[in-house]
């Protein structure tokens, strides 16, 4: 249940996908330390970073806590990509991967992101620079194509393959669709047939059943689950755990959720300083407690009340023991103490 991306040998089949804005270093630790088989950092813009922008510096970071540790690149001039590779390998990046999915507006509007698949010869040779660059392995994350007249996707992994690239990553929607509908898991088989490389399926995969089934219609390696670890860091670990007993780590209880939910608290205010770290951490506790009424462990009401008053509050200890608190109801008879 783990796959080679050069020298470095997975966990498990399982991977965390790389989403802006959530999976930080403190994010990507907790499902690291969960049982994700693998996980990416947020995009991180290349020029950006060589120019030392101090957002983008953050983005990067995680080499001395994950390994291995993979930072995501995009840019649109194969001159930063290749400087991007260089200052990356400098902080410790074990791999780096290149962004051609991202469909977010201010991204593909910058001729980046998903955009790229608009131009495959310009595209390559971005992935060319990077490659070259690289002392380590390039991998390439991409979308079906820009829209259903546009689906390039086997193309343009065939010759990144040829160019050097060491695993390709699909989501299985167009640019065009953003998030709508449900992923075609099986047209990204026709990726599968175009190369040789491991590939990594993603896009709708929220339960063992989910990867299990990605994985027959795409003939995938392996799979990468984004927003359905939102609010749960572990979700990658128990969807691997799901697959193979023992290649992640079981369901959580309660308990145990409260427990990572207060390690990602510190580690988020410990990254981003107490005032940023508190906007930071409402999102993702934001989803943990909509997580649990979806599960029927608190109400309607209680739901409202948890989300008016911790999503509002600044002082991150009454945070701590609003959120306890909120556990507590929860799961009474695991005996938690506020």
């Amino acid at each position: 249940m783990s796959i080679w991306i050069g020298k470095h040998l997975t966990r498990n089949r399982v991977f965390l996908a790389p989403m802006s804005g959530v999976t930080d270093e403190a994010f990507r630790t907790a499902a690291h330390d969960a049982g994700a088989g693998l996980v990416v950092s947020e995009m991180v813009a290349s020029e950006e970073l060589v120019r030392e922008r101090r957002d983008m510096v953050r983005r990067a970071k995680g080499a001395k806590r994950l390994s291995p540790f993979v930072m995501q690149l995009a840019g649109r001039e194969a001159h930063w990509m290749a400087e991007g590779t260089r200052v990356a390998q400098d902080m410790g990046a074990d791999i780096i991967d290149i962004n051609m999915g991202c469909p977010a507006r201010q991204v593909t509007g910058g001729l980046s992101g998903s955009a790229l698949m608009r131009n495959l010869d310009h595209a390559i040779t971005l992935v060319e620079a990077t490659v070259a660059a690289a002392k380590v392995p390039v991998t390439l994350k991409m979308r079906l194509g820009w829209d259903e007249r546009s689906l390039n996707a086997p193309e343009l992994a065939r010759r990144a393959q040829s160019s050097g690239v060491a695993m390709i990553t699909v989501h299985g929607r167009t640019r065009c669709q953003f998030y709508k509908g449900k992923a075609d898991w099986r047209a990204i088989r026709a990726v599968r047939e175009a190369i040789t490389i491991p590939l990594v399926a993603n896009g709708d995969c929220n339960s063992a059943a989910d990867a299990k089934a990605m994985m027959s219609e795409s003939g995938a390696d392996a799979v990468m689950v984004g927003r359905g670890a939102y609010g749960r860091p572990w979700w990658p670990g128990v969807i691997a755990d799901g697959l193979q007993k023992g290649a992640g780590r079981p369901e959580p209880s309660v308990t145990e959720e409260l427990s990572i939910l207060s390690k990602l608290q510190d580690d988020t205010i410990a990254l981003y300083g107490e005032e940023l770290g508190n906007k930071t951490f409402r999102k993702h506790l934001s989803w943990a407690v909509g997580r649990l009424h979806d599960r029927a462990l608190i109400d309607s009401a209680g739901l409202a009340l948890a989300r008016a008053n911790l999503l509002t509050e600044r002082d991150n200890a009454k945070v701590r023991v609003g959120m306890t608190e909120i556990y507590c109801a929860a799961a009474p008879v695991e005996g938690l103490a506020a």
